[in-house]
């Protein structure tokens, strides 16, 4: 099976800082990659890079069997990207943004209107499709964003943060919805802090840290024989030393008093 996804030696400076140093990975169709590192660690830019939105860099990338260089339109209309943060419109209704962004991938409006109520519907906003967006909670916002990551149904996924402000029901939803996009074929790219979901969801788990991938392979191979969680794994590999100790070490910056004013 050919990789849908494609990298060699990616490279990006922001200067003379190497934000990513050579890195090199394989995705294939029908595959949840949790892609997680540290703040700073590359996972951003990399994300940046495959949806087009960073053109700068070095190394190669292909996209199902395309360049990502010279056919960035063509790639762009495969990927459906729910970034972590993201500038929305917030002065249109959800029926009024989903539409605008079926006409960005040129959808037919019947089709548009179709699976906008559906996903609406999914996400318990099906009552809330004519109220503008300056009024939601950030959760509500971050449905619209998923449904419109989604509405031009892309083969691959990139969710970066994507159950941030979710509540608890939108989470299980979520979840449920990346198996069943797993089940079509899609190719999902998930990004995320939160290691319980990573470590449930994911077929292969990539960590990068400083620019680099220094773990790439199943939970199971991740853990190599021992009973390690996700969490271990990521504070051991990560060079993020004693960690209860870093938080004693916060705490009893709270007990120190203030001589200050005596």
């Amino acid at each position: 099976m050919e990789p849908i996804i494609s990298i060699f030696n990616l490279g990006k400076y922001y200067g003379d800082k190497a934000v990513l140093k050579g890195v090199s990975l394989d995705v294939y169709p029908g595959q949840i990659i949790g892609y997680i590192g540290p703040n700073g660690a590359g996972k951003s830019t990399t994300v940046k890079i495959l949806t087009g939105i960073i053109r700068d860099f070095t190394g190669e990338v292909t996209v199902g069997g395309k360049d990502l260089r010279t056919h960035a339109g063509d790639i762009k209309r495969m990927i459906g990207y729910v970034p972590e943060l993201a500038e929305m419109y917030d002065l249109l209704t959800p029926t009024e943004y989903l539409d605008f962004v079926g006409k960005l991938y040129h959808m037919p409006d019947s089709l548009v209107k179709e699976r906008s109520e559906k996903m609406l519907d999914s996400f318990s906003l099906l009552e809330h499709k004519h109220q503008r967006m300056d009024s939601f909670s950030k959760g509500m916002r971050q449905k619209v964003l998923i449904a419109s990551g989604l509405l031009h149904n892309p083969s691959i996924v990139i969710l970066d943060e994507p159950l941030s402000g979710l509540d608890a029901n939108a989470v299980i939803m979520v979840k449920e919805l990346m198996q069943v996009l797993k089940q079509e074929g899609k190719t999902i790219f998930y990004c995320s802090h939160m290691m319980d979901v990573v470590e449930k969801v994911s077929d292969r788990i990539v960590l990068i840290d400083r620019g680099d991938i220094i773990a790439n392979g199943t939970i199971d191979e991740l853990r190599n024989d021992t009973s390690d969680s996700l969490e271990q794994i990521f504070a051991k590999l990560t060079r993020s030393g004693n960690i209860a100790g870093k938080a004693d070490a916060f705490a009893s910056a709270l007990s120190a008093k203030d001589t200050g004013h005596e």
